[in-house]
């Protein structure tokens, strides 16, 4: 029964700011050299003072946060967590300003912070309110920021995750030169994934994976610009029989169900963070087990709630599926003495809701350091 004391009192922002390294200079994004992982997370606190919390993607954290603040968080002031309805009315509320982008971003890391809450008020984890764990360990596999080509980097940093304990390893380059200098050091048969960011056109997407095909990669991730171009993907995968993965910018849950029921791709990867949070997670899955087409790969690449959530997710389904795990060193860890990882299996938090309470000194430094030597190796 909700009381009082159950509803929603505050909605507070934390701008989460990561510094990393990642054993080379620091990538690029948008123009600038990115030094940071970034992302908004959502404290969502009801009278009682019990906080759930939820985490936004945030290319821009001020925008994030003034969305949350002025256009989200007065449509869930008053409202009880256990309403699941709440989000997609908010969703509809709020269509004229974007369907995709921040709105939908604030939206998932509201959706997350609810499931939270939810979990909690029960005093269970998440996973028990979404069907009951299948595993307590998820597997991962290292996702390699960009060296642009530099081989001697992919096979230094290939070489470091092979040892920390990762068996299958995905680059974000867009050369069979990168990926070959990847297999130059990783065991025969090992599973290697090519990330490309979205790098073609439909045209020059052929002839370019073909080269690829050479190293053997399990898939190669979003190949087609625009992304969401589902014949192109299509006509792809029957040109040149690479397997494709595609998913983490798709517009909207419809699309991702789209792109599952379709069998557009041969793994599907909303980001919790970015597609509708565990929501959105769980519908994507339940249909790529309908369509018997597709595969479920969440997108991972971030470190707060949001990874939390999808472990949670995973936990739960029936096929064993490995989580992403961007391969870099944090400066502020968030989850240092919570997240377990044995070699590359991630021990499922045993806490009520995501399983963690975090650090608020830690959370206000990663706030405000943006400084760390991007030259570690």
């Amino acid at each position: 029964m909700t009381t009082s004391s159950d509803l929603i009192a505050e909605i507070h922002c934390w701008k989460v700011r990561l510094p990393f390294a990642h054993g080379a200079p620091a990538p690029m994004f948008a123009g600038r050299r990115r030094t940071t992982i970034d992302s908004c997370w959502i404290e969502v606190r009801l009278a009682n003072g019990l906080s759930g919390w939820g985490e936004a993607y945030a290319a821009d954290l001020d925008a994030v946060v003034a969305i949350i603040q002025n256009r989200v968080a007065p449509l869930f002031i008053g409202r009880t967590p256990r309403d699941e309805t709440l989000g997609g009315a908010a969703a509809r509320t709020l269509h004229n300003l974007g369907r995709s982008g921040p709105v939908l971003h604030a939206l998932s890391g509201m959706d997350i912070a609810l499931w939270d809450l939810r979990a909690r008020l029960e005093g269970v984890g998440l996973h028990v309110l979404l069907g009951g764990k299948r595993r307590d360990g998820i597997r991962s596999y290292a996702s390699l920021l960009q060296y642009y080509d530099d081989a001697d980097a992919i096979r230094r940093n290939v070489e470091r995750a092979l040892r920390e304990g990762w068996h299958e390893i995905k680059l974000h380059e867009r050369s069979l030169k990168a990926g070959r200098a990847a297999r130059e050091v990783m065991p025969a048969g090992a599973p290697l994934m090519m990330d490309t960011n979205c790098a073609w056109t439909a045209q020059q997407s052929i002839e370019a994976t073909r080269q690829m095909l050479e190293c053997k990669p399990l898939w190669i991730e979003e190949p087609i610009w625009p992304p969401e171009d589902a014949d192109a993907l299509m006509a792809l995968r029957h040109a040149t029989g690479a397997m494709v993965a595609a998913g983490e910018n798709a517009s909207s849950l419809h699309e991702l169900c789209r792109f599952a029921r379709d069998g557009v791709a041969d793994w599907i990867q909303p980001s919790a963070i970015k597609a509708g949070g565990v929501t959105a997670l769980m519908e994507v899955a339940r249909e790529c087990k309908a369509s018997n087409r597709t595969r479920f790969s969440p997108q991972t690449a971030f470190f707060g709630p949001g990874f939390l959530a999808t472990l949670h997710v995973l936990a739960t389904l029936e096929a064993d599926v490995s989580i992403e795990r961007l391969f870099c060193e944090l400066k502020h860890d968030p989850f240092a003495n919570l997240l377990r990882r044995e070699r590359d299996v991630f021990v499922l938090p045993t806490g009520a809701g995501l399983g963690f309470e975090p650090d608020r000194d830690a959370l206000a430094r990663a706030s405000a350091d943006t400084d760390f030597n991007q030259e570690t190796t």
